[in-house]
């Protein structure tokens, strides 16, 4: 459904031209300095305002509304909400007849019987991703000083980023990319051999992140090239330690101690201003068509918060399982 975790929960609500969008986090542990202002540095990174990123701008500054008392966490379910400023659903209307390509229109009319919010995508918006760091910003304070940094790596299939999103949206195209995500300062242990391995669960959660497309740990896809004597991580120490990575950190599903590695693939965004064709249910007919609206040439950009968020969620969730976070924060 809407939800994610066992011991630290995460429930996202909202659409992308509703009143608000919010988390709400369940299992919080008691006692931690929070505020508004906390999330500011990585909402801040999230946000639009780029060359190649949409034009519509919101303020996101949450609200804490529940779970919080005189700055510190209760223990309580913790509701952090936004609302949306910048809505302008005046072309959704027109292009209810025509699913998008690449959209999630057609499955969301099919699935919820026409009922959906389909204005700015609803519920299915990358708008949500917003309450995907908070809660992130919440799960990094309580596992430092585990350190997680996202970094894109390339767009369009280049490392020169800026000049290839310049050129995509000179084009009136989009472009994909790809990001890496490191951890530094795990401890051995987190995660279980098999539905709750530490790969399992983080890409469980990254491909909650619209436009995800695929995900690779350490060497990955690589690793199918290599022979054993090169892909297999010498131990060098008894904490450990190993004199490669090619495993990114995890043996058997558990975090062996090392940084944690791993790329995800992001797919170009779907609107594009490029005429493309598309099925029109009113008239049973294929037909031209052009996505009217505000979006990213290159949604990519506002990716890396919010893949450090949720891999943040996720080592929170499992370090409360191993009881390595306390109930009371002092």
């Amino acid at each position: 459904m809407n939800s994610f975790g066992r011991l630290f929960r995460v429930s996202i609500l909202g659409e992308s031209h509703g009143a608000r969008i919010g988390v709400l986090i369940d299992g919080c542990p008691a006692g931690l300095p929070l505020s508004p202002e906390d999330m500011r540095e990585d909402l801040d990174r999230r946000r639009a305002g780029a060359k190649g990123t949409t034009p519509r701008k919101e303020s996101d500054i949450p609200t804490i509304e529940t779970g919080l008392f005189n700055g510190r966490t209760t223990g309580a379910p913790l509701l952090i909400t936004f609302p949306n400023g910048d809505v302008d659903s005046s072309s959704y209307e027109a292009m209810r007849s025509t699913p998008r390509p690449g959209h999630a229109d057609f499955v969301a009319h099919q699935k919820f019987g026409g009922f959906e919010d389909y204005r700015g995508g609803g519920h299915f918006s990358g708008r949500l991703t917003a309450a995907l760091v908070a809660a992130g910003v919440v799960a990094k304070r309580l596992i430092a000083p585990v350190v997680i940094r996202a970094t894109l790596l390339e767009v369009g299939g280049r490392g020169e980023i800026q000049e290839a999103v310049d050129e995509a949206v000179a084009s009136g195209d989009s472009i994909g990319g790809v990001c890496e995500c490191r951890a530094t300062g795990l401890s051995v242990g987190l995660g279980e051999p098999f539905f709750d391995s530490v790969e399992s669960l983080i890409a469980h959660a990254v491909f909650a992140i619209p436009a995800i497309r695929g995900i690779e740990f350490g060497a990955g896809f690589g690793s199918a090239r290599m022979k054993g004597s090169e892909c297999n991580d010498a131990l060098s120490d008894a904490d450990g330690a190993t004199l490669t990575n090619n495993a990114g950190g995890v043996n058997g599903g558990i975090a062996n101690g090392n940084e944690l590695v791993f790329r995800i693939a992001v797919k170009p965004t779907s609107s594009i201003a490029k005429e493309q064709q598309t099925y029109n249910r009113d008239t049973n007919a294929l037909e031209s068509f052009v996505v009217k609206g505000r979006h990213d040439a290159c949604i990519a950009l506002r990716v890396p918060p919010v893949l450090e968020a949720v891999t943040a969620i996720v080592l929170a969730d499992l370090s409360m399982i191993e009881q390595r976070v306390k109930r009371v924060q002092e």
